[in-house]
């Protein structure tokens, strides 16, 4: 079977499953619904792992033209390259195991088969938007994983007690997007406006030695693109709808935070690689922004007391780290760090879920504790990722994370000195919380107690699967320090087969040098660690009650009162203008124009209607008057048009 033909069974089959579910799954029993689901997403990342191995050169699939002009073709097709091979595999991969996980912690909600509808075409818009040849695919991938998390976070909106809450945290996710996405059409209208094309290779090949496109319109085009980014992939100012969408099922969280939604940012910058690096001012503002998000987020996590919570922040953390080593353009090292945290972070958001699980939908982590003799298998693989993200000694978050921290070392001390510090803060609060949630006494209620188990087989065995590749996942790009084959892995296939990527230079640090890094870095871990397991578990510390709270604590727990700013300052004003609007020119204006003219034609209509009195007479005489007045008119016009 050739590489075209599995790629079209790898997109489709996620929207079969869709489909089916869509419309007979209500009809169906929860278990076939949920393996109907499972089983397409399997199938897919098979014939992923297929075209990988397949894989030889970058090729592309034609579907269909959708639009052709003079000098101008628009095109439905796929782009087979390194990069998206290597997020196909992710997003099929990741989603799998969430699929799989959600079969058992779904099994007793009412909309089963809407949520693995939801979830299916989750993953094939997804599929959409990183296998797409153009950013008029993309787009549509794009938009689509925009809306699937909209339904998926508001999954639960009629929930009795939270439903309200549910709503409002998708329409605040759903609408601060749109504010990512208007920076996206206008990126393309620009590109279309330049280069006269939405394809990546001839961008890459418009934009080589010799392009002669202006600064202000590169700067212009990126700029546009990179606030796209800062929506989907959850930065400063774009940044509070993420933790907000904690109000869907645990499963979404996992999704959206390890291998859908939040990459598709780091994806398009990366995608977009060849147009960045012509527009440095636009990489330092990326490279900014990054690490104030890192830092920011960290901070917030730190007094953070829900479980998934802190987690949602620490994934705008890591999305931060992410985007500093895309403005330094270490593109490579940004994938390698995606592909980690899609192991890490979808173990812990999962492992979150096993306990919520637990404990009868609980998600106060002060109401946790000792929880690791009830939970063995989700407290050992919670452990392992904490751990990993963390960035323990040769787990994978060790080797992705050093590898951002040397290119920061190279670029400016400084810079390097303020990201151990966001570094820091991320050991702190993983553990601050694997502490308070699994060891000392358990402080949520007898009644809770009773209740306690571990989660079934198809909820654990994710979580182990996920925990190996947390361990193991730094294998694919070793520093070049005891292997001269082998070593950066990742990094070379990536760059050697990626249009934009193929002309960047890997830059690696001198072993000494790397030696240092991950001597610090392991140091600074191992001390935290320790300092945390004699604060929470030997002394059990425990969190603070609100009210408890002062000085940076409460700044931290209020998350900076971003939330109450923004409300202030954007949310308060255009609802008093909308309310000003709809009370003044709406009602007073529209409305009643429409009424009024509505009004004047049903009076029209009660004069014209006493015409129609059924008398033979009165109406032959009403025909005459008509024919006397059609003859006259045309006399008259004849002798207006002679004279």
């Amino acid at each position: 079977m050739t590489i075209d033909s599995i790629v079209l069974i790898l997109i489709a089959l996620p929207l079969i499953g869709a489909l089916v579910n869509g419309t007979i799954g209500k009809k169906l029993p929860n278990i076939v619904v949920g393996t109907i689901a499972t089983s397409v997403m399997l199938a897919s990342f098979i014939c992923a792992v297929l075209v990988f191995s397949q894989f030889q050169k970058t090729q592309l699939i034609h579907l269909f033209s959708l639009l052709k002009l003079d000098g101008f073709q628009l095109n439905a097709r796929f782009q087979i390259d390194a990069l998206s091979i290597w997020m196909t595999m992710i997003v099929t991969g990741i989603g799998t195991l969430i699929h799989l996980f959600s079969m058992g912690y779904m099994s007793h909600d009412k909309g089963y088969y809407k949520f693995f509808t939801y979830l299916n075409l989750f993953i094939f818009a997804m599929l959409l938007l990183v296998l797409g040849s153009n950013y008029f695919v993309l787009f549509f991938g794009w938009e689509g994983v925009g809306i699937c998390s909209y339904l998926l976070i508001g999954f639960h909106f009629s929930d009795l007690e939270k439903g309200i809450s549910n709503s409002i945290a998708a329409r605040k996710a759903f609408i601060m997007n749109r504010i990512g996405d208007a920076g996206l059409l206008f990126g393309l209208f620009l590109i279309l406006a330049q280069f006269g094309t939405l394809e990546y290779l001839d961008l890459a090949r418009l934009t080589g030695p010799g392009h002669g496109v202006a600064q202000t319109m590169l700067i212009g085009i990126t700029l546009c693109l990179f606030l796209a980014a800062t929506g989907k992939s959850a930065q400063i100012p774009l940044f509070t709808w993420l933790p907000d969408a904690m109000a869907g099922p645990t499963p979404v969280s996992a999704l959206i935070h390890a291998a859908t939604m939040v990459t598709a940012g780091i994806y398009l910058v990366v995608r977009s690689n060849f147009l960045f690096e012509l527009a440095p001012f636009t990489k330092d503002i990326i490279l900014y922004i990054g690490l104030a998000t890192s830092l920011v987020a960290a901070f917030i996590a730190l007094r953070q007391n829900d479980i998934k919570k802190v987690l949602a922040y620490s994934t705008v953390s890591q999305l931060g780290l992410m985007f500093v080593a895309l403005g330094m353009g270490a593109y490579t090292v940004a994938i390698f760090h995606v592909t980690t945290h899609a192991f890490f972070k979808a173990l812990l958001f999962l492992g979150s879920g096993s306990v919520i699980h637990a404990m009868s939908d609980e998600q106060d982590i002060r109401k946790m504790g000792g929880l690791a003799k009830k939970l063995p298998i989700t407290h050992a693989t919670f452990l392992i990722g904490t751990l990993a993200i963390s960035g323990f000694p040769l787990l994978s978050g060790f080797y992705s994370k050093d590898e951002i921290l040397g290119h920061a070392l190279a670029a400016n001390p400084l810079l390097y000195g303020i990201l151990m510090v966001s570094v820091a803060m991320t050991s702190i609060y993983m553990f601050r919380m694997y502490f308070l949630v699994f060891f000392g006494s358990f402080r949520g209620g007898e009644k809770a107690a009773s209740h306690l188990h571990e989660s079934p087989l198809i909820m654990t065995l994710p979580l182990m699967i996920l925990a190996i590749l947390s361990v193991f996942g730094g294998i694919l790009n070793l520093p070049g320090l005891f292997l001269h084959s082998g070593a950066h892995w990742l990094n070379d296939f990536l760059s050697a087969n990626t249009a934009g990527l193929n002309l960047l230079l890997a830059e690696h640090l001198a072993a000494s040098t790397t030696l240092i890094l991950m001597f610090v870095a392991s140091a600074m871990t191992l001390l935290i660690l320790i300092w945390a397991y004699i604060n929470y578990a030997k002394k059990q510390k425990l969190a603070l009650a609100d009210e408890e709270l002062h000085g940076w604590q409460l700044w931290s727990n209020k998350k900076l009162y971003i939330d109450e700013l923004y409300a202030l300052v954007f949310v308060k004003p255009i609802e008093f203008i909308g309310t000003l609007f709809y009370s003044n020119f709406d009602i007073k204006v529209l409305a009643k124009g429409v009424y009024s003219f509505a009004q004047l034609f049903s009076k029209l209509g009660g004069v014209t209607r006493k015409w129609q009195n059924g008398v033979l007479s009165s109406y032959l005489f009403w025909m005459l008057i008509g024919l006397i007045s059609l003859i006259s008119y045309y006399f008259i016009k004849l002798q207006v048009w002679n004279f």
